[in-house]
C-alpha cells in the first residue's frame, strides 16, 4: 500500500469519526486571559489584606482601650487583695487562684482522657460504623456553644453527682468542653506521624503498644500539647458554663480544697462590668490584662514545648 493511499485511509477515519478535539477547540472560548486573571488576582489580594487589617485594628483597638482603663489599677495589691464592695480595696486574689485551680484540675482530667481517646481511634479502631459514630459525634460537639456545656455541667455534676457548685464541678465541667478540641487536636497529631515508623517497629517485633509508646506517641506530642494548651486557653476565658453553675457568688476566699466554692476571673470580670461606677469598670479592665497576660503565657508555653519536642525528635 502506497503512502498516498495510507494518508486518505488515515483521512477517511479522522471524517467518519470525527475531527480531532483539537481541532474542533474554539480558539475564542480557550484564551489565556492573563490581563484579566492578574487583574483578578490582585483584587483578591487586596480584599483579603483589608480582611486581615479589619481584624488586627479592631484588635488593637480593643487592647489599646483596656491598657488605658486598666493599667492605673494593676499593682501588686490588686492581685494579693480580695474583692469588696469598695473599688478601693478590691482584688483580684480569689478569683486568680481560682483559675489557676480550674485550669490545673481541667488539664489533669482532659490530657489522659482526650489523648486515649485518640490514640484509641487512631491506632486500634478499626473503619467500623461504632467508630465513624463515635468520630461524627466528637466533631458535632467541638462546635457546640460553651452554655450548652453549662447546661449540662449544671445537671450531671452540680446535681446528679451532688458536687455541688464546687471547684471540682466546675474543673469537669470545663474538661467537658475541651476535651472535643483535644481530641481532634491529637488524632491530627497521631495522623502526621509516618506509616513507616509504626512499619519498622513492627518489623523489628514491637507489639502495637510498644510501637505507639516509644514511637507513634513521642513523635506526635509537640502536637498533642500545642493543642492541649490551645483547648486550655479556650476554657481559661470562658464564663458562660461557670455562670451556670453558680460560680456567680461572691467569694473572698481562695478555695482551699476540690469541694470549696470558687470564682475566677472571667466571673469577676462580670461582677464588676454589671457595676455602673467608674473605678469597677477601671477594675474590670485590670483583670482582663491579668487574664490576657494569662493567656499568652499558656501560648507561650505551648510554642516552647512545641520547639522542644521537636528538636529532640
Amino acid at each position: 500500500m502506497s503512502g498516498g493511499d495510507a494518508r486518505q485511509r488515515c483521512s477517511g477515519c479522522a471524517v467518519a469519526g470525527g475531527a480531532h478535539p483539537a481541532a474542533q477547540r474554539d480558539e475564542r472560548r480557550f484564551r489565556p486571559r492573563l490581563r484579566a486573571r492578574a487583574r483578578f488576582g490582585v483584587v483578591f489580594q487586596a480584599v483579603t489584606l483589608v480582611a486581615t487589617l479589619i481584624g488586627v485594628v479592631v484588635l488593637a483597638v480593643l487592647l489599646a482601650d483596656i491598657i488605658a482603663d486598666g493599667s492605673g489599677r494593676l499593682s501588686s495589691d490588686f492581685l494579693r487583695h480580695n474583692p469588696s464592695y469598695l473599688a478601693s480595696r478590691a482584688g483580684l486574689r480569689p478569683a486568680l487562684f481560682g483559675t489557676i485551680w480550674l485550669m490545673l484540675i481541667t488539664a489533669v482530667v482532659a490530657f489522659p482522657l482526650g489523648v486515649g481517646t485518640a490514640i484509641w481511634l487512631e491506632e486500634y479502631a478499626g473503619d467500623t460504623r461504632f467508630k465513624r459514630l463515635i468520630q461524627m459525634n466528637i466533631a458535632n460537639l467541638a462546635g457546640v456553644p460553651s452554655i450548652v456545656y453549662g447546661i449540662l455541667g449544671l445537671a450531671v455534676f452540680v446535681r446528679a453527682f451532688a458536687l455541688g457548685r464546687s471547684v471540682l464541678a466546675g474543673a469537669l465541667t470545663l474538661t467537658l468542653l475541651i476535651l472535643p478540641v483535644i481530641i481532634i487536636a491529637a488524632q491530627e497529631a497521631i495522623k502526621a506521624v509516618p506509616g513507616s515508623i509504626r512499619l519498622a517497629a513492627y518489623a523489628l517485633g514491637a507489639t502495637r503498644w510498644e510501637a505507639v509508646r516509644h514511637h507513634v506517641f513521642p513523635l506526635a506530642l509537640p502536637g498533642i500539647l500545642t493543642g492541649t494548651i490551645l483547648a486550655l486557653s479556650r476554657a481559661i476565658g470562658e464564663a458562660a458554663p461557670l455562670l451556670l453553675i453558680g460560680a456567680l457568688a461572691f467569694i473572698d476566699f481562695v478555695p482551699g480544697s476540690l469541694t470549696d466554692q470558687f470564682t475566677a476571673i472571667p466571673i469577676q470580670i462580670y461582677n464588676w462590668v454589671s457595676r455602673p461606677q467608674q473605678p469597677f469598670q477601671e477594675l474590670a479592665a485590670a483583670a482582663g490584662i491579668v487574664l490576657l497576660i494569662l493567656l499568652l503565657g499558656m501560648n507561650a508555653i505551648a510554642i516552647v514545648l512545641r520547639n522542644r519536642y521537636s528538636r529532640k525528635h
